[in-house]
């Protein structure tokens, strides 16, 4: 009996080698995957396309002179003018890479006084020049570095030159030009805020009132009076997408 048992061990074995043998090689293990790198978040590159409005605030100071055509020696020389300005600024950019491209306008009240005394005009007065607003159209041509704008800025300006003595003034409008640049940043999508200089250059205007600017021996005056100025503006804007 332990015969026979014996024998159908070595058979089952046997057996078990073989069909051992006729079985495919296990399939080899993938090699555990490598962790994703982090990719942290780009923040998007700020536009500055778009229709824009704010204010204005700033501060002027220039030089106006008076002189009688009709006397080569007849002149106030140039004297100074200094003044508070305030106003409201409309525009819009358009944006090509890094370049932006934009055109602007603004009308601003004005404070630019200035005044000095002028035996030749009249003894005992002061020739003064005011200036009460100014409007300019101009185009901006700036590099944008993200939320930041460096630009520069020209075009046409209109205002008022009045010359006057003893508070009597005449107010001529007159056409000029305008040139400047400036610093802009966005510290929000929409809120922009600025720094920029103006050079602001009015047309001559030639004072012909008794009241405002004397009377000259011969009759009614003729003075050619001149005004520029230079301006520093800090603005808001607030910018549509």
């Amino acid at each position: 009996m332990k015969r026979w048992l014996l024998a159908g061990a070595l058979a089952f074995a046997a057996a078990g080698q073989g069909l051992a043998s006729d079985l495919p090689p296990p399939a080899l293990q993938a090699p555990p995957r490598a962790p994703a790198a982090y990719v942290p978040p780009v923040s998007p590159v700020y536009n500055w396309g778009g229709v824009y409005f704010g204010f204005n605030l700033g501060y002027g100071f220039g030089t106006s002179n008076w002189s009688d055509p009709l006397d080569p020696g007849g002149t106030t020389g140039n004297f100074n003018l200094r003044g508070f300005l305030a106003g409201a600024t409309i525009g819009a950019n358009f944006q090509a890479d890094s370049f932006v491209f934009g055109a602007e306008a603004d009308f601003d009240g004005s404070f630019i006084d200035g005044k000095t005394s002028s035996a030749f005009f009249s003894v005992g007065t002061q020739c003064e020049t005011k200036n009460f607003w100014f409007s300019t159209a101009r185009a901006r041509l700036g590099y944008a570095a993200d939320r930041v704008l460096f630009y520069g800025t020209a075009g046409g300006a209109l205002g008022d030159v009045a010359p006057g003595q003893s508070g009597n003034f005449q107010r001529t409008t007159k056409g000029g030009w305008t040139a400047g640049a400036g610093l802009e940043a966005a510290f929000t999508e929409n809120l922009t805020a600025r720094i920029e200089y103006l050079y602001l250059k009015l047309g001559n205007t030639t004072c012909s009132s008794p009241a405002a600017c004397g009377a000259d021996p011969g009759g009614s005056p003729s003075d050619t009076v001149k005004f520029s100025t230079s301006m520093i503006r800090l603005g808001l804007d607030y910018k549509f997408h």
